[in-house]
């Protein structure tokens, strides 16, 4: 029996209440989906960008390449005698550095939606509020493990030997994604106060290159100034770099390490509930 009919004006006949009634309740409504489901599935959707949108691994792929070549073969006789030399302790900073510059592209993808309107799909939908930034910040791990490997793979070519060995690595790069997946709580918030994602990506270039170039990840803080020497060993970069560089050493440095999750924690603590109050409030 159909519900509705039609009558010879083109109207709608009236829907009986009991055919109305039969199909609402028919069916139990789905269980709201958990908290760790609806985070895997938009961290699921930011994946789906890369295989639709390829280019993006650009800056995953190329730009790592280019920056190991480029600074090996620069800095490299100069600072250390040969490039060889130098790779030992260029490479885990340049991987840091490398992937904390990526980190900024999370604010950029949030405020690339807010202008075209998906977040208010999003906002209606009865699934844990923060999934959806929590599902960004998972798909860009993805990102930050594959620039990792790319440039791991670069330096194994031109002569970078870890002492560590994989477990050394593994520790290593597992640090970087857990201060990257914090640190990208930034720039989630910037996506969010910022009109545009050309001004998402003006500050986030502001903020990022005096904490990575201001860092040890080039050269050792002892030939600073006492001044920058202070300010170089208290950054978050430099316990990151050092902590990920004596890591694939093979050494466990306790000190750097309380540091820098340290230093994540803060940023989760502080960022994040101010990021979801942006986001609610939107």
């Amino acid at each position: 029996m159909s519900i509705a009919t039609t009558t010879e004006t083109g109207e709608l006949a009236p829907v009986r209440a009991d055919s109305l009634a039969a199909l609402l309740v028919t069916k139990e409504r789905p269980p709201r989906p958990s908290a760790l489901s609806a985070s895997l599935t938009f961290g699921w959707r930011s994946v789906l960008k890369l295989k639709h949108v390829p280019e993006q691994l650009f800056d995953v792929t190329a730009f790592p390449i280019m920056m190991v070549l480029m600074y090996t073969y620069l800095f490299g006789g100069a600072l250390a005698g040969s490039p060889k030399e130098y790779i030992q302790f260029l490479l885990p900073g340049i991987l840091v550095m490398s992937v904390v510059m990526i980190t900024m592209y999370t604010g950029v993808s949030v405020n690339t939606d807010i202008e075209k309107g998906v977040f208010d799909r999003f906002r209606s939908l009865p699934i844990w509020r923060p999934s959806t930034l929590v599902g960004y910040l998972l798909g860009d791990a993805l990102r930050y493990t594959i620039a990792s490997a790319v440039m791991l793979l670069v330096g194994l070519i031109l002569g970078y030997r870890p002492g560590g060995g994989f477990a050394g690595v593994l520790a290593g790069v597992a640090l970087l994604i857990v201060f990257s997946f914090s640190f990208s709580w930034i720039w989630t918030m910037f996506g969010l106060m910022l009109r545009s994602e050309k001004s998402v990506m003006g500050v986030s270039m502001m903020v990022i290159f005096p904490l990575t170039f201001l860092s040890n990840v080039f050269v050792d803080p002892d030939t600073m100034p006492g001044w920058l020497q202070a300010f170089v060993n208290n950054s978050p970069i430099t316990h990151l770099a050092t902590s990920v560089r004596e890591l694939m050493a093979g050494q466990w440095p306790a000190a750097e390490l309380a540091w820098t999750l340290g230093w994540a924690a803060l940023f989760v603590l502080v960022f994040g509930p101010v990021t979801m109050r942006l986001y609610n409030r939107k």
